[in-house]
């Protein structure tokens, strides 16, 4: 708590407003934009390996705070304020940092992938910005966010090491799916267990289940992409891949919003609805605009 107090005491207006807009990209739906981006319109294999990353690291963190279970720096300091702008966006528990994860599982990758060291230095400063942003703004302490960026370094340089048994090797692919369907299955069971035992509340026990439903989503449509649809990325001209990108974007809200309405939010709905909403990525909208584009061949 000591550097967040340092931190505490030379915060100022702008700088509470810089480290509101830098935290936003650490979000979870910046992440799944660049992803659906990548995957509909430009890169499929690379956005692949975002996903694995991404939902492999998101499933270890979400484990580490039900098993844990350290509570927000204000609520462990009361002496403590966080950014009042902050808080809203600050839920579940502390320890690991969900932003700094999902920021660290994106722009690592892309250093890795990029070739210009200026770009690669961009993307390490992102990750790294991101997660000083969650000190400054109170919501994690540094064991939160280096413990966050550790996990996430580590399983992105796995996956990017291993890449090729991921990403290319097809006699493998049930097992794979299988292995991430598992896991998250497993993380969605022991969320449960432990809101049975009244350890954890329902608000965290839904934040694992929405992990794992989207990681179980994952696992399913990158199975079925793999071995039925196998898409192409390039549809016709630039402005058809935009068109295409924010009609997807716009259908997958619509979904996200209207499946809350109409199911509400229990646990159970919260994971249907996050696994509807990665297969809508991975294979049903893929599957319309590729069933369009032959219709206008």
């Amino acid at each position: 708590m000591t550097f967040l107090w340092l931190l505490e005491g030379i915060r100022t207006p702008f700088l509470d407003k810089l480290m509101q807009f830098i935290t936003y990209f650490g979000q979870e739906i910046i992440i799944i934009a660049v992803i659906c981006a990548l995957y509909w319109c430009a890169d499929k294999r690379f956005a692949y390996l975002l996903g694995f990353t991404y939902f492999t690291a998101g499933l270890c963190v979400q484990s580490l705070k039900i098993t844990f279970r350290i509570p927000r720096p204000w609520i462990m300091d009361p002496g403590f304020h966080a950014v009042e702008s902050a808080i809203p966006g600050a839920t579940g528990y502390s320890f690991p940092s969900g932003h700094t994860q999902g920021a660290t599982c994106l722009f690592f990758p892309l250093a890795l992938k990029a070739r210009k060291f200026w770009i690669k230095l961009l993307c390490i400063l992102a990750f790294l910005a991101i997660g000083f942003s969650r000190m400054y703004l109170g919501c994690h302490t540094p064991k939160d966010v280096l413990a966050s960026m550790g996990i996430s370094l580590l399983v992105s340089a796995l996956i990017w090491h291993y890449q090729e048994f991921f990403l290319d090797d097809t006699k493998h692919l049930k097992l794979i799916a299988a292995i991430l369907a598992g896991l998250s299955l497993a993380v969605a069971a022991y969320s449960l267990i432990l809101l049975r035992n009244g350890t954890i509340e329902v608000k965290y026990a839904a934040d694992c289940c929405k992990a794992a439903g989207a990681g179980l989503g994952f696992a399913i449509g990158w199975y079925v992409e793999r071995t039925r649809l196998n898409f192409d990325t390039r549809t016709g001209n630039f402005w058809s891949q935009i068109l295409k990108l924010a009609a997807g974007l716009a259908a997958a809200l619509i979904i996200k919003e209207g499946f809350s309405l109409l199911f509400g939010s229990s646990i159970l709905a919260k994971m249907v609805e996050y696994l509807i909403l990665v297969l809508w990525v991975l294979v049903i909208y893929p599957y319309l605009f590729s069933k369009l584009l032959r219709r206008n061949v």
